[in-house]
This record gives structure tokens, C-alpha cells and sequence, in this order.
């Protein structure tokens, strides 16, 4: 299994008056954790999506275990936690500098036809995808 972290910065932006981070930006965390991992497997999302191809969220669910603050560099842990070949589950675990776990979560993701919208199988119409996936799921 393959995990990639990513470190950010927490910006003053993305807090609130206690200086506590707003929950709806650990999604975009997430993505940018999740757009690593697939950089770092070999491949690229603006690759993908000139080819006809989108891969939309279907489904996100995030625990927040304690909040992170204006001013800490917190880090994304990213892996693939499941994949059958036609959905990818990544899964993240965010922590502070002291170690304390922030938010641990998935994000449940499907490909689709960029003009129609149905789903389409990875397997069979990104078969260099599926074998790493494959080789890099939990």
C-alpha cells in the first residue's frame, strides 16, 4: 500500500475567529492529498479529464477528532483504502505537528464520460490505472 503526505500550512483564511479551521476545508485537503497520490502513482488528473474522462466524488465521509489551528502545518496521509475496478476509495488521516490525529476520513470516486456522464470501468478503459491501483490498494 502506497501513502503519500502532504503537508499544509493552515491559513489564516480557512479559520474562523477562534482560529480553528473550518471544517469544509478538509475536503480541498483532501483533494490536494488525493491529486498527489495520483501524481505520484504515475498519472494526472488534467490528463485524464482532456481524454473525455471525470472522476467525481459519489460519496465523502470525514470524522473530526480535534481541531487544527491558524498557524500549524498540519499533514495528509492519502492512500487507496479500496478498489474494484470500477470504484476507488481513498482514504486520509490528517494530523498536527504534535501528532494529534485532526480528521480521518474517505472519499468514494467513480470515472465517468465527460459528454454523458455514465460511469465507465476503469478496468476496461484505463487499464494502466487498474494495475496500479491493483498493486497499491489496501
Amino acid at each position: 500500500m502506497k501513502v503519500t503526505q502532504t503537508n499544509i500550512d493552515v491559513r489564516y483564511a480557512e479559520t474562523d475567529q477562534m482560529g480553528v479551521v473550518h471544517h469544509s476545508n478538509y475536503v480541498v485537503w483532501c483533494e490536494l492529498g488525493r491529486t498527489k497520490l495520483i501524481n505520484e502513482l504515475g498519472f494526472d488528473y488534467a490528463e485524464l479529464e482532456s481524454s473525455g474522462i471525470l472522476s467525481p466524488v459519489i460519496n465523502i465521509n470525514l470524522d473530526y477528532k480535534q481541531p487544527a489551528h491558524f498557524g500549524e502545518t498540519v499533514t495528509i496521509s492519502t492512500w487507496i483504502e479500496s478498489y474494484d475496478g470500477i470504484r476507488v476509495i481513498y482514504g486520509y488521516h490528517t494530523e498536527n505537528e504534535k501528532g494529534t490525529t485532526c480528521m480521518e476520513g474517505t472519499s468514494t470516486h467513480v470515472c465517468v464520460n465527460k459528454e454523458t456522464f455514465r460511469p465507465i470501468s476503469i478496468k476496461k478503459h484505463l487499464p494502466d490505472w487498474h494495475k496500479t491501483y491493483e498493486k497499491h490498494k489496501k
